[in-house]
């Protein structure tokens, strides 16, 4: 059976030889062993490339499985610059997030049209902040917005909230650095971005739920991003 994949990380194995880890629609992340995909004249050179739309066909037991054939199935997503980081950065977080060798269809689906949503040119920041939130709550680690977690009572518009991880939002007596305003809480549960402040609070949130997930890995894509930014801001 053919799988619709994108590879998301690859490595050399031996002397001609890749280990690629892609995510299917159909069985979510593999890791595969291409033989041979090195070598000067393999139809695998070049092919097995991030943001590539690709059939492959593997098999075998165990956890690593054989790469048997791959072919392109379209032209590759064309990324640049911050797109392409921010590309790179959600296979980061499916790398390290989804559990391997198990189906996350729809999420195979998203990742399909957040990318087709970089190339075109759509702001950067809402994209990936609908996508962080969005892998939250399909592995079960979202929280409700508009509920105190304390108390269970309706978050206040007006009031101020502390975001405890792996529980949700807890009032506060006043505003406190790194505080959420209520009526920011009600634009997030909703997915409403327009604002700077509502934006810069679904940054800080996205990265503070998503932290004890990734378990401290430093994203190699963030580096790339501030690398990126620090050479812009020179020229």
């Amino acid at each position: 059976m053919a799988h619709a994949a994108f590879v998301i990380h690859s490595r050399p194995y031996r002397e001609t030889s890749q280990l690629v880890e892609v995510f299917t629609r159909e069985q979510g992340r593999q890791s595969l062993v291409a033989r041979g995909s090195r070598q000067p004249r393999s139809p695998l050179k070049g092919l097995l490339q991030p943001f590539v739309p690709l059939r492959l066909t593997f098999g075998g037991k165990g956890d690593l499985k054989t790469l048997y054939s791959a072919e392109a199935t379209a032209p590759a997503i064309r990324l640049a610059g911050p797109a392409l980081y921010s590309g790179l950065y959600l296979n980061e977080l499916i790398y390290y997030l989804l559990e391997v060798q198990t189906p996350f269809d729809e999420v195979f689906d998203v990742y399909v049209e957040t990318l087709q949503k970089l190339t075109v040119g759509s702001v950067l920041e809402p994209c990936l902040r609908h996508f962080e939130f969005y892998m939250l709550s399909v592995l079960g680690y979202g929280v409700d917005f508009t509920q105190d977690a304390e108390t269970g009572a309706a978050v206040s518009a007006s009031g101020w909230y502390a975001y405890r991880p792996e529980a949700g939002f807890v009032a506060l007596s006043k505003a406190e650095p790194g505080a959420y305003r209520g009526d920011w809480l009600y634009d997030l549960a909703e997915l409403r971005l327009e604002s700077p402040e509502v934006l810069n609070a679904a940054k800080r949130f996205s990265r503070t739920a998503l932290a004890p997930y990734l378990e401290g890995r430093v994203l190699k894509s963030r580096a790339l991003f501030i690398k990126g930014k620090r050479g812009n801001s020179s020229e």
